[in-house]
C-alpha cells in the first residue's frame, strides 16, 4: 500500500525556515521522481519543485522560490524533504509531496500528473 506522509509544517516569522520531510512506503525513491507541491484554500494546486529519480537528482523549481528552497531525498529512508529559506510572508497553505509514475522531473519542470499524494502539511508565514 503507498503511503506518504509529510510532516514538517507550521508557523514561522517571515525570513525564517522550515523543513519538510516526506516518508513514502509502498515504493522506492529510486524508481520515481518525487514532486512539492503548495495550495492555497481557493486557490489551484502549485507545484513548487521536484527531484528525479535517477542517480544525478535533477532538479527543478518554480521561480518564486528558486534561491530559497531546496529539495533533496535520502532513498535509504525513502524520504523526500524540502529545505525552506527565507520565508516570505503568505497566505497559509498546504504543502504537499507526490509522486507517481506517469511524473516525471526534468530540470526545466514536470510532466504528467503524480498518482500518489501525501495528505498535506500546513504552513503559515505571518508576524
Amino acid at each position: 500500500q503507498v503511503q506518504l506522509v509529510e510532516s514538517g509544517g507550521g508557523l514561522v516569522q517571515p525570513g525564517g525556515s522550515l523543513r519538510l520531510s516526506c516518508v513514502v512506503s509502498g515504493f522506492t525513491l529510486d524508481y520515481y521522481p518525487m514532486g512539492w507541491f503548495r495550495q492555497v484554500p481557493g486557490k489551484e494546486r502549485e507545484e513548487i519543485s521536484c527531484i528525479s529519480s535517477d542517480m544525478e537528482g535533477t532538479t527543478y523549481y518554480t521561480d518564486s522560490v528558486k534561491g530559497r528552497f531546496t529539495i533533496s531525498k535520502d532513498n535509504t529512508k525513502n524520504t523526500v524533504y524540502l529545505q525552506m529559506n527565507s520565508l516570505k510572508p503568505d497566505y497559509p497553505a498546504v504543502y504537499y509531496c507526490a509522486s507517481g509514475l506517469g511524473y516525471a522531473c526534468f530540470g526545466y519542470g514536470s510532466i504528467g500528473a503524480p498518482d500518489y499524494w501525501g495528505q498535506g502539511t500546513p504552513v503559515t508565514v505571518s508576524t
